[in-house]
């Protein structure tokens, strides 16, 4: 597409390295001010050398908002839309959806950003091509001002996919396949992409995985990547942790393994899924799992549209945890 806001590729800073090595030349100057002031110095010089590292690498150097710094409220809207994924993140004048639901959910998710008077997203992320992420997304891409697409690089034969490529071309938008360790500005938040790290042959694992920092409160969306995924982030060493899971796969048993919920230890998780769905969703194995970690459980198939609001540091949700530990009835994908 042809515009590329807030997108942030890994680059060299060719002449910030010099400026960080003065620095440091002019510390070592001052050591001998006085003895006393040698452990101050010695710290100083180790973050100032630690960051000439990250810089000569080429590595990104992110600026992380403090909670006294965060002058915008982050709300994350978990729509329920029957059996799939939609989720709207709004801050100030900026918005992010996640997923649109499936071929039929696309009015309702148009309905929803138009009540709250959204016309444009910064961001619009499928996160795989399955038609109960992306079924809706045409109507989306119609209807609204996307500023950047976001999208694995796997595609699907489906009269679904093509109808999503369809909407993009009609009005000039290219997705940007994000890789592993991006980094994106979304208003005083930021978000970085943990998965996929490779094209898996399950379209699950091939799932967008971000985590996202609002001051001190953190969120991980992770599409329906399973375990062998999950492996590859954990194998990664990227910082897993959030205060809020969005739950792979619907709460399948598929996902959310022993060792990545260890990894992520959220304080709540909320899983998304219809009522009576022929999947089993969500599975007894990963509810189990979450009551047993002491997770605080939200889900649209017993709860409606849940919302949580983050001042950067406190969360506020619009209802209860659910006290519905029970397993959805038939399947076992």
């Amino acid at each position: 597409m042809s515009r590329k806001k807030h997108y942030y590729r890994k680059k060299r800073r060719k002449r910030t390295v010099p400026v960080l090595l003065a620095l440091v030349v002019l510390i070592l100057g001052i050591a001998g001010y006085g003895n006393g002031q040698a452990d101050s110095i010695s710290s100083a010089l180790n973050t100032i050398l630690t960051a000439a590292s990250d810089l000569a690498s080429g590595a990104e150097i992110q600026t992380a908002y403090a909670p006294s710094d965060v002058t915008e409220d982050l709300t994350v809207h978990f729509l329920d839309i029957g059996q799939g994924d939609c989720t709207l993140l709004t801050q100030g004048g900026h918005a992010m959806l996640i997923d649109a639901g499936d071929n039929d959910q696309g009015t309702k998710v148009q309905s929803y950003l138009e009540y709250l008077g959204i016309s444009s997203l910064d961001y619009l992320v499928l996160t795989h091509p399955d038609a109960d992420h992306i079924g809706g997304a045409d109507v989306v891409i119609y209807k609204f001002d996307c500023n950047t697409i976001l999208m694995p690089e796997r595609k699907a034969d489906t009269r679904t996919y093509d109808d999503v490529i369809q909407a993009m071309k009609s009005k000039d938008y290219t997705a940007i396949h994000p890789e592993v360790g991006d980094n994106y500005a979304f208003g005083e938040s930021s978000f970085t992409i943990l998965s996929p790290a490779r094209n898996y042959e399950d379209s699950n694992d091939c799932s967008i995985v971000l985590r996202l920092t609002h001051g001190s409160n953190t969120f991980l969306f992770t599409g329906d990547a399973e375990e062998e995924a999950e492996n590859d982030m954990l194998a990664s060493g990227m910082d897993l942790s959030a205060d809020v899971l969005k739950v792979g796969h619907h709460g399948s048993h598929t996902s959310t393994s022993d060792a990545f919920l260890d990894a992520v230890s959220p304080t709540y998780a909320v899983i998304s899924c219809e009522t009576g769905n022929s999947y089993g969703h969500p599975h007894a194995e990963t509810l189990n799992k979450l009551r047993a970690a002491g997770v605080q459980l939200f889900r649209t198939d017993d709860q409606g549209t849940i919302t949580v609001t983050s001042d950067g540091s406190t969360l506020t949700w619009n209802t209860s945890p659910s006290d519905d530990w029970v397993s959805g009835s038939g399947g076992t994908k």
